[in-house]
């Protein structure tokens, strides 16, 4: 029960925050409405990656691959629903089709100058459903999406789904198996600002948890804050593409929330790992995060996070050096901090050794210099003063 009133509150969540509308005599109305492509800089961004060679599990309701925007960028994918397809394909909500938008969409048209452009356009999006019509995913949904997105070898897995219920073990153990195989879960924080409790899975260890920004760059206000918020995103009146009504055809949605944040912020990471593929996870993440624009509080905060994305900023910064104490501080491989003290002691008892002995051997030099003065007196004791 508690799995299937999560995916209800999930796909209802969606339903709420999003209008599909048909497409117009000029679709690149679209491409007009993205007000966070010239906001992130994109086209600057694009100019050095486009997210080629990285694939994004995109956990939701599915995935239109049909849709013109992201025609030949959508994998043969997965489902946990009863009644699927088998491959992820197909959407009944059009919500998991708008975050793969946001992830990998290219446009159609003239130049693909028209619909919907995503932040990774040459990225591939493995669609896992975990959300049928009635809302049931059945059992471990997530977990079971989480690590058959891992099985497939993908770099990064977007989580926009979340909705407030007791913590599961066994979601908990999929994530650490992704950190563990080197894979980036990023994880709607939820849009409950008054709860101050970031959903699963964004909250567990190992999830990189994401909040949403308006248009001028400030919290948005249906964003969860929470000492788990480690980045924000656009969040509010995002325009991306959503199912294809066999009625109306191809269509688009504008949503509000932390599920397109999600997206976006998954997009980012797409082509930071493209344009430095020999990274890991840990320092993809940590280019993410070193590079973000600071909000609110200086330095991390429970709204913000780090700070705001910045795409181009994370694909230009140079790598990040350690520094000289701290890596002569860091442990070798293997040990423990019990361990790094009794061979700091030991270090010191030998030093004190040394000096003991040196001590020992100065006396005696001293010791038989003044011995040889007293012998030459002796010896010269008789002669009269010079005179």
């Amino acid at each position: 029960m508690r799995f299937t009133a999560r995916l209800t509150a999930a796909s209802l969540l969606a339903a709420v925050a999003t209008v599909a509308v048909g497409a117009p005599a000029h679709a690149d109305r679209y491409r007009d409405d993205q007000w966070y492509l010239p906001f992130l800089k994109i086209a600057e961004a694009h100019a050095i990656s486009q997210g080629a060679g990285v694939t994004v599990a995109v956990i939701d309701t599915g995935v239109e691959g049909r849709h013109p925007d992201l025609n030949g960028n959508v994998l043969r994918g997965f489902d946990t629903v009863i009644g699927g397809n088998g491959d992820g394909w197909g959407d009944h909500d059009g919500h998991g089709t708008g975050m793969a938008g946001l992830v990998a969409a290219h446009g159609h048209g003239t130049g693909a100058r028209d619909g919907v452009l995503g932040i990774a356009p040459k990225a591939k999006v493995l669609p896992i459903r975990t959300v049928s019509p009635k809302g049931d995913g059945g059992g471990d949904a997530i977990a079971i999406a989480i690590d058959e997105a891992v099985k497939r070898n993908v770099k990064i897995i977007s989580v926009s789904q979340s909705a407030h219920s007791a913590d599961s073990a066994t979601e908990i153990q999929a994530v650490a198996r992704a950190h563990a195989a080197g894979v980036l879960v990023f994880a709607a924080a939820g849009n409950q600002p008054n709860d101050r409790y970031v959903a699963p899975p964004g909250r567990y260890p190992g999830a990189v948890a994401v909040g949403a920004v308006d248009k001028q760059g400030n919290i948005a206000a249906v964003s969860t804050r929470g000492p788990e918020v480690q980045l924000v995103a656009p969040g509010v009146d995002i325009t991306s593409t959503s199912r294809i009504n066999k009625n109306k055809g191809t269509q688009y949605r504008r949503g509000t929330g932390t599920s397109p944040a999600t997206a976006i912020t998954a997009g980012v990471a797409a082509l930071v790992w493209s344009k430095y593929p020999q990274l890991t996870a840990d320092e993809v993440l940590e280019r993410l995060t070193r590079t973000a624009v600071d909000k609110g509080t200086p330095g991390r905060d429970e709204d913000y996070g780090f700070g705001l994305i910045d795409p181009v900023a994370a694909l230009t910064a140079p790598a990040a050096q350690p520094s000289p104490s701290a890596a002569a501080d860091t442990p070798e491989p293997g040990d423990s901090p019990a361990r790094k003290s009794d061979r700091d002691a030991n270090a010191g008892s030998f030093s004190l050794l040394l000096l003991v002995i040196g001590g020992v051997v100065l006396a005696l030099v001293v010791l038989a210099v003044v011995i040889g003065l007293l012998l030459v007196r002796r010896r010269g004791g008789g002669a009269p003063p010079a005179g």
